[in-house]
């Protein structure tokens, strides 16, 4: 039976996936806002959180691609009417990437100091990084594990129970972020920053426990490791590797941007930490039709339904469109509340809201990249994925950052470049499915 694609079919998956993926930037999201206002060093605790976090979304997207590659395979053996063929595939890639997780977290919680003398933190700012990743790095594997688990309902096309779990798992964190950052007098202190990086541990601890629970009680997938290795498990290394070289290029422009507003000064890194928050919420929202994409795409790839391949395409850009509009509108309605959220810092404020506008008006051009990038995830397309995302850092963000920056435009020159990052990612990606699809259409 072949996939329908309606806007019910579509949205099944879309709006469970935005809300699931929105999970780790509102953990984010909620430490920055929260810390952002605490009484003592507030200006500092929202620089080290900021900080800290662009590192850790660095290595999680980096080490979390194992779900992309999970999700594209088992949605084409979906479709194709193989699923048997791969049943054993999810137990030996995720043991493959926790392993690997746990060598990444050793090996980096010796030299947390030297890490973020490299994002150019000092004085306050650099201790407060290394206590707060102290803590929160050990969240690291939990997270990867669980991201993996939703990979696999991905592939299932079912969004709704990693929804479920992102949904308490923010719930939670919020909740604890209020006690743990700010206390209960008389029965639990102040922990102000490390407080904060508690929270977040204990929601990504309950969501592991949780997601795997649910696995077993909700699928015929086993976590059990077994032997031989599948067949596929070759391609989905290569798949990750690929992603892998791509999460490389795509943190190297985030990482460089930190570093670049840290050295502007505190009210700067302050200030961009506010930015980019808001930006990766948005990233995250828009990208629920890229899950969709992701889910549906390999799926009717496993059929061989090109027709219905072109048109879920036009449907999930259309629907993308919609929500990046709307977010728009949102944006600047709420502009100025929108920064009182995250700080109680005039300077801090002033200078976010200096720039704000452009990461707004950038929203539809980042509907492009961000849906199509699902979109190709799920056909299995990670080589293209990875040349793109090299072009796009090498040859866009980064000539263009520096360039600003020689030509004195300041905190302005790291959001300019970030267009110019959006607009190759996106163009490149319409362009190559234009390509490689239309044609097929003529043969069907």
């Amino acid at each position: 039976m072949k996939t329908a694609v309606t806007f019910k079919n579509i949205n099944r998956l879309a709006i469970p996936a935005t809300i699931s993926g929105i999970a780790e930037p509102i953990l984010s999201i909620t430490d920055t806002a929260i810390v952002g206002n605490i009484p003592v060093d507030g200006l500092e605790s929202l620089a080290a959180a900021g900080i800290v976090g662009s590192f850790l979304s660095m290595l999680i997207w980096v080490l979390g691609q194992t779900r992309s590659a999970i999700s594209a395979i088992i949605s084409q053996y979906l479709g194709a009417g193989k699923i048997k063929e791969v049943d054993d595939l999810p137990a030996q890639a995720i043991f493959l990437n926790i392993v690997l997780s746990l060598v990444i977290l050793v090996s980096t919680i010796f030299i947390i100091e030297e890490i973020f003398t490299l994002f150019e933190a000092s004085g306050k700012i650099l201790e407060y990084c290394i206590s707060y990743y102290g803590i929160r790095v050990w969240g690291f594997p939990l997270t990867l594990f669980t991201f993996a688990v939703f990979g696999i309902f991905r592939g299932l096309q079912n969004t709704y129970y990693p929804m479920i779990i992102a949904i308490i798992g923010a719930i939670l964190n919020i909740i604890l972020d209020f006690i743990m950052v700010y206390g209960i007098e008389g029965v639990i202190p102040a922990m102000y920053l490390e407080g904060a990086a508690w929270a977040s541990l204990i929601s990504q601890a309950v969501m592991a426990i949780l997601v795997f629970f649910l696995l077993r009680a909700k699928t015929d997938i086993s976590l059990k490791l077994r032997f031989p290795f599948n067949k596929e498990l070759k391609r989905l290394i290569f798949m990750s590797l690929n992603l892998f070289v791509r999460a490389l290029a795509l943190n190297t422009a985030l990482i460089i941007a930190v570093r670049e507003a840290t050295a502007l000064g505190n009210r700067f890194i302050g200030a961009h930490t506010i930015a980019i928050n808001l930006w990766l919420f948005s990233a995250f929202f828009i990208d629920g039709y890229g899950a969709a994409g992701n889910s549906m795409g390999g799926k009717l790839l496993g059929e061989k339904d090109y027709d219905g391949l072109w048109l879920l395409a036009k449907k999930i850009i259309l629907y993308g469109m919609v929500v990046s509009i709307i977010l728009m509108l949102a944006g600047f309605v709420f502009y100025y509340p929108l920064g009182r959220i995250f700080s109680n810092e005039a300077v801090v404020l002033q200078t976010f809201y200096a720039i704000f506008y452009i990461v707004i008006l950038s929203l539809p051009m980042n509907t492009l990249a961000f849906v199509f990038d699902g979109l190709f995830k799920g056909l299995g397309e990670m080589k293209y994925l990875r040349n793109v995302l090299l072009s796009a850092t090498f040859l866009g963000f980064l000539p263009s950052l520096y360039l600003g920056k020689y030509l004195g435009w300041g905190f302005y020159a790291i959001w300019i470049a970030f267009i110019v990052w959006m607009a190759i990612r996106g163009g490149a990606l319409v362009w190559k499915f234009r390509r490689k699809f239309r044609p097929l259409l003529q043969k069907t």
